[in-house]
């Protein structure tokens, strides 16, 4: 009976060991099953179930227009800030900020008393210091209706005795100060910058106003060292001001400074054409500077794509995409120009594939649909 038992415990053992191993067998099957149609799957994902549609066109070498873009800021070719000559209380103030002058016009004035006083002052010591010059000059021997004829040192002695080198500095700075108690614009232009209000001290460190001479506008902005062989004086800018709705400002280079900031940026300066009441001193714009380059190899950007990190060019061959290597050098908003060295196998000439080039490999047949110039 205990032999009996033992066998029957082997042969149930046998049997479970025998049932593992068959699951086994079937879970493994499933998996691969399942595997293999995860993979049909995934080939049937990727690869297109129709043709490969492509737009071409035809390699040539033309004008390329260079496009570089900054930002930039507006400010005017002339401004001056307009300062008191002396510190007193301003009496009356004639203009407003953003109204227009002329040259001359009258723009602020101090009040006069205390300065017309001063003068009266002046006026009177520097009669006084003529009449004591004249006694001293008397003294001396000299007349005084020919004092052209008194001796330099003479001369200069007795204008010190007489006190009348000092009543002439303080009469000609009275008059300086009683001239300038009235502000004048040096220049046509705007007015801008005027916070001072009437009854209130001018101050002698800060100006009470700017004028500035907008008739001719300017743009300062910077380009990258990089970028700096590309630019020339007399290449053609557009201007957009951010605050606009679509409007364009023309202009040119006319200075770049030689010399390469902390930031490796250097500083551009365009005139901007015209007298554009739009512009205003410090606006922000965005400036793009264009340059004509002849006899270039350009291409569409949408014709580059990018494999393995490089840039590639598919070419048309007997109904086929060809993959090309090559280097892009120049850009605008659009197109780009091809470098013309051993790493470029395309040649003046070639069809090139524009679009419906993303999914393309080396020899996939592709079908044109279109071809542009």
């Amino acid at each position: 009976m205990k032999r009996q038992k033992k066998s029957i415990i082997r042969m149930n053992t046998r049997s479970r060991y025998i049932m593992l191993l068959l699951a086994a067998g079937m879970l493994g099957g499933c998996g691969e099953e399942k595997k293999e149609a995860s993979e049909q799957e995934g080939v049937q994902t990727v690869l297109p179930s129709s043709s490969n549609e492509v737009t071409v066109t035809t390699l040539k070498k033309k004008v390329f227009e260079h496009q570089l873009v900054s930002n930039g800021k507006i400010t005017a070719t002339e401004y001056a800030d307009l300062t008191f000559g002396t510190q007193d209380v301003i009496a009356h103030i004639y203009v407003k900020n953003g109204d227009r002058v002329t040259k001359g016009q009258k723009l602020a004035e101090l009040d006069r008393f205390k300065l017309e006083n001063a003068m009266e002052q002046a006026r009177n010591n520097m009669a006084q210091a003529e009449l004591e010059l004249k006694d001293v000059l008397i003294g001396q021997g000299y007349s005084p209706s020919q004092m052209d004829k008194v001796p330099a040192e003479v001369m200069r002695l007795a204008k010190l005795k007489s006190g009348y080198e000092q009543s002439k500095a303080s009469y000609e700075m009275a008059e300086y100060e009683l001239e300038h108690a009235t502000l004048t614009a040096p220049f046509g232009g705007v007015v801008a910058n005027l916070f001072t209000k009437v009854h209130n001290m001018a101050s002698g460190s800060e100006p009470f106003c700017r004028i500035i001479n907008n008739a001719t506008m300017e743009v300062d902005f910077n380009v990258l060292e990089n970028e700096l062989p590309l630019l020339k004086e007399g290449d053609r800018v557009t201007v957009t001001p951010y605050t606009s709705t679509g409007k364009v400002f023309h202009g040119k280079v006319f200075s770049i400074n030689p010399l390469v900031d902390e930031q490796a940026m250097v500083h551009v300066k365009a005139r901007i054409e015209g007298t554009p009441k739009e512009l205003f001193d410090g606006m922000n714009v965005k400036v793009s500077v264009f340059r004509s380059v002849e006899n270039a190899m350009v291409i569409p950007k949408t014709a580059v794509v990018l494999r393995s990190g490089k840039q590639v060019v598919f070419s048309l061959k007997n109904g086929e995409a060809y993959w090309n290597y090559v280097h892009t050098m120049l850009e605008n908003l659009e197109y780009c120009t091809l470098a013309e060295d051993g790493d470029n196998t395309l040649q003046e000439g070639d069809t090139i594939i524009v679009t419906g080039n993303l999914n393309l490999a080396h020899e996939t047949p592709v079908k044109v649909t279109g071809k542009t110039e």
